[in-house]
């Protein structure tokens, strides 16, 4: 089995290993082999040049932060639709992110401000998920954005796969093949279109979906990378889930050996068959942010 990072409530898990950060929120991570990144209390951006040796790199002030990743640097997303890019232990605000356009039409459903959400590379395409307000994307380091997708659309979640951007949105899976110019909408096999995570694991892709934003009839799908139905995952399974199966709480290795999931309820699920079959790795680890599975 890999090594899978769980991050929790409760500090960031090593699957049959040790835990780092006991007693404080870690609510994203990050791998740039052999590098280990780290969202803490929100605010804070550790970094971990090998394993466990963990450091404190810089903290985001004034801003709550919400997803991290490594493209050509370290970035940062946060709160209030903004992101940042890790400069000489300082993280900097990318102008060119907080004039793009459209930025004027980005909302949330419940009145407050939209937060950065997700992020997703290929090459030098990065793909950037701000909710509310769709999908942006830069080929140039963050000199410059292009909104893509709709906003409406109700992204949670963007990735990549070579040839393709996939986004989970509130009616389904949206997956562009000419990087994000223009979109399709794929929905067919899913008990509910509420889609919240999606992972390419192989020529498979896995996706979780529900009733909608409080969850009901959730569930994880796995379907062709390039189209057609999906089908639910059942082996090992519950036949639902009652609350949904978040952004990041769904992971797993590109060339399809290894995939994990976490439920709402702290339990860890594994597949070694692209889907097909799980079986419970772990229970009881809490309030579950981020699923990182790291390969061999």
């Amino acid at each position: 089995m890999p090594r899978i990072l769980v991050a929790t409530d409760d500090g960031l898990q090593t699957i049959g290993g040790a835990r780092a950060f006991a007693d404080r929120s870690v609510t994203a991570t990050a791998y740039n082999g052999p590098e280990f990144w780290a969202i803490v209390d929100r605010s804070e951006v550790w970094y971990a040049p090998a394993r466990d040796d963990w450091r404190r790199i810089a903290t985001l002030e004034g801003h709550a932060a919400t997803c991290i990743a490594f493209t050509d640097a370290l970035h940062v997303g946060s709160s209030e639709a903004r992101w940042f890019r890790l400069t000489d232990g300082t993280l900097e605000p990318v102008a060119a992110f907080d004039d793009v356009d459209g930025r004027q039409d980005w909302y949330t459903p419940w009145g407050g401000p939209p937060d950065t959400r997700s992020i997703s590379e290929w090459g030098r395409d990065v793909y950037v998920n701000v909710h509310v307000g769709g999908i942006l994307h830069t080929d140039d380091n963050g000199r410059s954005w292009t909104p893509t997708i709709d906003i409406d659309a109700d992204v949670h979640q963007v990735a990549t796969a070579e040839g393709l951007v996939l986004a989970a949105c509130a009616g389904g899976l949206a997956t562009s093949t000419d990087r994000g110019a223009t979109w399709t909408m794929r929905s067919g096999g899913l008990d509910a279109p509420y889609s919240r995570a999606v992972v390419v694991c192989g020529d498979v892709l896995l996706i979780s979906a529900s009733n909608g934003p409080r969850g009901g009839r959730a569930a994880v799908y796995r379907g062709d990378l390039r189209g057609g139905r999906f089908e639910r995952c059942t082996g090992g399974l519950p036949g639902h889930f009652d609350d949904n199966i978040d952004s990041y709480c769904l992971d797993a290795v590109n060339d399809g050996s290894f995939a994990a999931f976490a439920s709402s309820d702290g339990r860890l699920f594994g597949s070694e068959d692209v889907g097909s079959s799980w079986h419970e790795i772990a229970s009881d680890m809490g309030v579950v942010h981020h699923v990182l599975v790291i390969p061999d």
